[in-house]
């Protein structure tokens, strides 16, 4: 553990989902085209929507890999060039603490943090799963809320603050998802990058169609998480000839110098379609998008401005300094990021307890180069429980 000289807070630490996640609230007549368990070849694989699905290989998570035992790989390091199996090396027993609330606040105390804001590690490559389904992705993603709730609470022991996962899929049942975290008391709400997409129509999540929620979110005064997921953006990889399921930790040097970067998509969209013009007191914290898009999308939206003055109703720079908030790789430039976005909007994440965070989560500090004690604490501190706490409409 890192000598702060103070408590952290973690913006991003994670649970390893029971296999039964979305299974136990679901509703019965829905099952066969949510999710369900088969035997394949002697081992235990995940159905969804009926087909074997990819996303985390090993969808049980015992045993699972150790935490931060990729840290030199994201670092740009792996000299004797070994495949992603063998950087992997011996998985081990999955820790009750991944799965069990109390030895969770156990852990977290004893790794030097006040509390963290906890995300799924399955669930966030669900939704393009079932887009072609929405009437079971909203099935099957309620039945998951209800899990969590039950098995991690949205606020335990005001430490652990899961966030329920809302999809937009069906407007109105989003609102109706959001009016029942908010009366078991979530703190945060989450969602992965990239459109829209419900059966054959894709929109942008600046649409206003979704104004309700987004004004019932912004009426609460409480925080969307755009967690990195499966935003669907496959297709890119496909175009070049990379091509395949999207697998977590399927790594292909093609695929890993594209350019897409979802979560950059999504905000430009929620900027440029008017969406913290028409409910500016919506927050959105970026967690594991890693900032190196942050940059070149500011920079884009200037010149978008000073184009097309007309398209907006604000500077849409500033709009994104005063909404966001981003949680950065720890490889990423740091010093950069603040100097794009204030120290004041940027979050302390150590994505713990997997293969890519860190293995001690409060070593993050060792890469906040260029930051003064000061904006170090807002950073590994305070601007994570400052969205905690519900934001007043006057604020914005």
């Amino acid at each position: 553990m890192s000598d702060l000289g103070f408590r952290a807070f973690d913006a991003d630490h994670h649970y390893y989902e029971h296999e039964d996640a979305f299974i136990r609230h679901i509703d019965p007549k829905l099952k066969r085209r949510c999710m369900q368990w088969a035997e394949i070849n002697g081992r235990k694989r995940l159905l969804v929507g009926g087909k074997l699905n990819s996303f985390i290989p090993n969808p049980t998570f015992d045993p699972v890999a150790k935490p931060g035992i990729l840290d030199a790989f994201f670092r740009g390091k792996n000299p004797e060039g070994k495949s992603m199996i063998a950087l992997f090396g011996e998985l081990d027993p999955i820790n009750p603490a991944y799965r069990d609330r109390d030895a969770r606040v156990s852990l977290v105390k004893s790794q030097g943090l006040d509390g963290a804001f906890m995300f799924p590690t399955l669930a966030v490559g669900m939704e393009v799963a079932l887009s072609h389904d929405p009437e079971a992705a909203c099935a099957a993603f309620r039945a998951f809320n209800r899990w969590l709730v039950e098995d991690w609470g949205f606020s335990y022991q005001d430490t652990l603050f899961a966030a329920p996962y809302i999809p937009l899929m069906d407007p109105a049942w989003a609102v109706e998802e959001l009016e029942w975290a908010l009366a078991q008391g979530a703190k945060m709400i989450c969602m992965t990058p990239g459109p829209v997409v419900a059966g054959a129509v894709t929109r942008s999540p600046g649409d206003p169609i979704y104004d309700p929620f987004w004004a019932r979110l912004g009426e609460a005064g409480i925080t969307l998480s755009i967690h990195a997921g499966d935003a669907g953006y496959n297709r890119f990889a496909d175009e070049w000839g990379v091509g395949g399921d999207f697998r977590a930790f399927d790594y292909d040097s093609l695929r890993a110098c594209l350019s897409p970067a979802p979560a950059a998509d999504t905000l430009a969209a929620m900027v440029c379609h008017g969406l913290f013009t028409r409910h500016p007191n919506v927050r959105v914290a970026t967690i594991e998008c890693g900032s190196q898009w942050v940059g070149p999308l500011l920079a884009r939206l200037k010149k978008a401005y000073g184009q097309m003055p007309f398209a907006f109703e604000h500077d849409p720079v500033e709009q994104f300094r005063r909404n966001i908030w981003v949680a950065p790789y720890y490889e990423d430039d740091l010093e950069g990021l603040k100097a794009a976005i204030t120290a004041e909007h940027v979050l302390f994440g150590s994505d713990y307890p997997h293969a890519e965070g860190l293995a001690v989560p409060t070593d993050f500090i060792h890469d906040c180069k260029g930051y003064d004690q000061d904006e170090i604490r807002l950073v590994m501190r305070e601007n994570a429980m400052g969205l905690i706490v519900p934001r007043p409409a006057s604020a914005a």
